[in-house]
């Protein structure tokens, strides 16, 4: 994509998983899958490509196929919390641009990174970005595990939520649950958890409580929110392939390899 921003990646690298321990160093095509995920990284284009970790498993393993790494503490509750301190460690200035990517989406399109970057970078007011997709199918919509987005005129997030929203009022008396289509013009919005954040929003982060919504629906997303932070929100044209959470995936995942 032209006129990009300068950008940094991180990549916040753990290895215990509940559903899946020690994903991230499993078998993908003969490469682990932090390493698809650390090579798809450095075709983005970034300034700089870090993996984040707490655990000298994965820390020497990125040292073995060539990748920056940072290790980081051990008591960091989410990615985000990992990220702050590689942007503090790294000294990057409160406007620089940071890509979160997941050491477990080793098929992560470069292009929704770059529409990512490019729509924080186009919103000035904005402090962070995400990505969500156009929902078309009713079981989607009504599945709490699918979180939804609602936007503003600007694109910016009102709210996310597990819950089916917006609500259609007079056509969900009588709609079927299990299948079939929503309207071709609904705003239905899947969100997918690709985030950009300024430097200068991470360097606070730390400091921002959990917000009561977050409690309750499971979002970290609803923390920034809750405190009038302006999240814009980049459109992509479809949902990209799927990560690593369970064996399951990563079997699907071998098959489409060539």
């Amino acid at each position: 994509m032209d006129n990009l921003p300068e950008f940094h990646i991180v990549v916040p690298a753990r290895y215990a998983s509940q559903r899946f321990p020690q994903k991230l160093m499993a078998d993908l095509g003969g490469k682990p899958v932090l390493q698809w995920v650390y090579e798809l990284s450095l075709k983005a284009g970034a300034k700089s490509v870090t993996v984040a970790t707490d655990h000298d498993v994965i820390y020497q393993a990125a040292l073995d196929f060539g990748a920056s790494v940072v290790m980081t503490r051990d008591d960091h509750e989410n990615g985000t919390e990992r990220l702050a301190e590689v942007a503090d460690k790294m000294g990057w200035k409160a406007d620089e641009i940071i890509v979160n990517v997941q050491g477990d989406e080793p098929f992560l399109p470069v292009a929704l990174i770059h529409s990512c970057v490019a729509a924080l970078h186009r919103d000035k007011e904005a402090e962070m970005a995400t990505v969500a997709c156009v929902i078309d199918d009713v079981t989607d919509f009504f599945n709490p595990n699918v979180v939804k987005v609602v936007c503003d005129e600007m694109q910016r997030a009102l709210y996310f939520s597990r819950a089916p929203m917006p609500w259609d009022r007079d056509g969900f008396i009588n709609i079927d649950r299990e299948g079939g289509k929503l309207p071709a013009d609904f705003p239905a919005l899947r969100h997918i958890g690709l985030y950009v954040y300024r430097a200068s929003l991470l360097a606070k982060y730390a400091d921002l409580p959990m917000s009561p919504l977050e409690r309750w629906e499971k979002l970290e997303q609803l923390r920034f929110l809750h405190q009038g932070i302006k999240v814009q929100v980049a459109l992509a044209d479809g949902l990209p392939t799927h990560g690593v959470d369970t064996p399951e995936d990563l079997e699907k995942l071998r098959k489409k390899l060539p």
